[in-house]
Order: C-alpha cells, then structure tokens, then sequence
C-alpha cells in the first residue's frame, strides 16, 4: 500500500486507521440493512400466498427502507470524508500551507478501480457462462441415456410381455392336453370296467353251458352205457381183489 500510494510509514498508518473505521461503519450500516429484510419477513411474511398488489406493495416498502439506510450510509460517507479533509486543511494552515485536492486523480482511481472490476465481472460471466454450457452438455447426455434407457425399458417390456404370452399359450395346452388324457384314461378305465363285465358275463354263460352240456350228456344213452360198463369194470376188480387175497400169505 506505501508503495502505491506514495505515504510514508506514519500517513500509511493514519490511513489503515481511517479505513478500519470506515469498515466497521460499513459493517455496521450492512447489519442494518440485513434487519431491514428480517424485519419485513418477520412483519409481513406471514401468509402462505399473497397477490401481485400485496408484493408490489412488500417490495415498495421494502425499497423505502433500504434506499433510506444507504442514502443515510452516503452521507454519513461523505459527512465523514469531509471531517477528515478538514482535519488536513486544519493542520496546513497551522503550517500557512495551502493544499488542493486533486478530483481528476481521484476520478483516475476510481475509474481503474471500475475496470478491475469490470475485468473480473467478465471473467466471472466467462465462467458461469462455461457453467452453463456444460450444464447443457450434461443435461443432453443425461437425456440421451434417459432415452436409450427408456428404449431399452420398452424393449425388455416387450421381450417379458411375449414371453409371458408365450407361457400362458404353452400353459393352455398343457391344461388341454391334461384334459384330454383325463377324459382318455377316464375312457379307458370305463371300456376296462366294462369288459370285465362281460367277460364274468361271457364266463357265467361259459359254466352254465358247460352244466347244461354236461346235464344233457348224463341224459344220452352213451353215457349210460358207459356207466354200466364202468360199473362192470368195478365189480370184476373187486372179484379179483378176493381171489388174490386167498394167495397171499397170511402174517
């Protein structure tokens, strides 16, 4: 600072002294203005909604308030800044000095101090305004992979809802070929059931003839003859039983 302002040690020191105290002026008005707002929060800010008069309203007191605390701040500034120019020319004249004061210079200053700052605003605009393009770049890639997903959603939705028709037909014939070898072995087992029937039928029928063939056989001359002649036959074993009897010795 003593270099750009060209002061020796003691001028450096009077001025950090007068810019601590216009720092905590500022400060001091900058708290103020903070309660300016908390106040119209606290005060106003108590509905949920509110029309355009009722804003336009807020924001016009609002703006009454501020603009009376930084025109107060300026004058105060400027109030003070000319104290403290008083207190220089006070002290010259103890010394029969006359001083000036250089507005050109001051002017010079304060339009360089604008540049560095305009300077800065537009590397600052640069920046956000890179920001902001690569916002834009990402939100089109996001977009773009929200697309592709959405694709690939509706692709993989069409793929479950084939298959799944696909299981329901092959479901459907399983039920109807089940049905039908229901109905089939249902069949079957009735056919069977049936033929056992007429098989015991067919077999009674078989047992009754063969008693009636038989009874009928008994009946014919044939078979009485062959009853006389087994009876014969019968009668002369025994005979010869006897006779072989009285040659066999006796024990």
């Amino acid at each position: 600072m003593q270099a750009e302002l060209g002061l020796n040690d003691h001028h450096q020191n009077e001025v950090i002294n007068y810019m601590r105290f216009a720092r905590s002026k500022r400060g001091l008005r900058l708290k103020t203005v903070d309660s300016c707002f908390q106040d119209l929060k606290e005060s106003r800010l108590v509905e949920d909604t509110f029309t355009v008069d009722e804003v336009t309203d807020i924001l016009d007191g609002l703006q009454t308030v501020v603009h009376s605390e930084v025109e107060s701040e300026l004058i105060n500034t400027t109030y003070t800044n000319v104290l403290l120019i008083r207190q220089f020319f006070s002290q010259a004249e103890k010394w029969c000095l006359k001083l000036q004061t250089d507005i050109s210079e001051l002017e010079n200053r304060l339009h360089e101090e604008n540049e560095k700052l305009k300077t800065r605003l537009k590397t600052i605009e640069l920046q956000a305004t890179n920001a902001l393009d690569e916002k834009s770049k990402l939100e089109k890639a996001l977009q773009t992979i929200q697309i592709a997903q959405g694709d690939q959603k509706c692709n993989t939705t069409q793929d479950v809802t084939e298959l799944e028709n696909t299981m329901a037909n092959l479901k459907c014939q399983f039920e109807k070929t089940l049905q039908d070898s229901t109905a089939s072995q249902k069949s079957l087992e009735e056919n069977l059931v049936s033929t056992k029937h007429d098989l015991l039928k067919v077999q009674d029928q078989l047992a009754l003839a063969e008693k009636e063939l038989e009874k009928k056989f008994q009946q014919t001359a044939a078979y009485r003859n062959m009853k006389e002649i087994l009876s014969k036959k019968n009668d002369q074993i025994k005979e010869l039983r006897k006779k072989l009897s009285k040659y066999e010795p006796d024990d």
